[in-house]
């Protein structure tokens, strides 16, 4: 590693990886490859067949996007540290890097919510889910998200990017995020621990506690279903919505509930990897997998 200057991090990654080098670089290299490939596939299936012209697809789609940009801003990176035994950044690409992958985790969350909006009122308001959620309302429900997720994310990003750095700049991880440059800084991180822990509610817990209740609101509905066979089908078309949840949530809650410190660290990085690799690699699959509808289209490709 060459020396640092005032304006630069290093990224550990995963450390000296020896003869593993290779192999690591391969699997990620693939899963990335897949991840967009799976994701472009959702997004180009969507967006031209019209038997997938509906909101909880439309609400896919975005899902998609938001995927693609988690994946896409921090793999990359990830793969040239692994090659390299570690990777320079400047202090601008860092809290760039940053800034986009925090905004697309929150975009994510407020996403995730709608999607199970959307659900309840197919599932508990069926004969006014035409009418409610129409074309303009999906055009709102779909924006908000991101504009939430990429305005909200600045109050987070600035103070951390007035930070004064006065130890080694070395990040312990494979992308940089809020822990490993707090523990960096040679500022008072007060302020913004406290900002963070409030801005947790309603970034987290308030789109988590709705989704909460949405499916609860769900499941009553579907048990009032008088046929095993009606309860089945009207849960089918929620299931994979779950799944993600439970992944998406799963991984977030563990990244951010596990310190960063000492023995922990591993479990920290390997968490980081699930949130920000394999889960943007599972949403598509899951939904492929799972939904009849998709892969109906999906089988009709070779035919077009």
């Amino acid at each position: 590693m060459s020396t640092l200057n005032q304006t630069e991090f290093f990224l550990l990654c995963f450390g000296n990886l020896h003869s593993f080098t290779i192999v690591f670089f391969i699997l990620f290299l693939v899963i990335f490859l897949f991840t967009v490939m799976g994701n472009l596939l959702i997004i180009i299936l969507v967006s031209t067949n019209v038997h997938l012209q509906s909101p909880m697809y439309y609400f896919l789609c975005h899902l998609s996007i938001s995927d693609l940009v988690i994946s896409t801003n921090v793999v990359p990176n990830m793969l040239g540290a692994i090659l390299q035994g570690g990777k320079i950044m400047t202090h601008l690409g860092c809290f760039t890097q940053f800034y986009f992958f925090s905004g697309s985790t929150i975009t994510e969350c407020y996403l995730l919510s709608v999607m199970s909006y959307d659900r309840y009122l197919a599932i508990c308001n069926p004969l006014r889910y035409s009418s409610i959620m129409d074309f303009k309302h999906q055009i709102c429900l779909s924006v908000w998200p991101w504009l939430v997720g990429l305005t909200l994310n600045l109050s987070g990003v600035f103070p951390i990017s007035n930070f004064n750095f006065c130890h080694d700049n070395i990040i312990d991880h494979f992308y940089c995020d809020v822990l490993p440059l707090q523990q960096l800084s040679c500022s008072d991180t007060s302020a913004v621990e406290l900002e963070a822990f409030l801005f947790s509610v309603p970034v987290f817990i308030l789109p988590c506690t709705f989704i909460i209740v949405t499916y609860v609101c769900i499941f009553l509905t579907i048990y009032k279903i008088p046929s095993t066979t009606g309860k089945q089908k009207t849960f089918s078309t929620c299931s994979s919505h779950l799944i993600v949840v439970g992944t998406f949530y799963g991984t977030l809650i563990a990244k951010y509930m596990i310190p960063s410190k000492g023995n922990s660290l591993f479990i920290n990085k390997t968490v980081s990897l699930l949130h920000t690799v394999f889960t943007p690699l599972l949403n598509p699959i899951i939904y492929s997998l799972r939904n009849q509808d998709i892969k109906k289209t999906f089988k009709k490709i070779p035919n077009q």
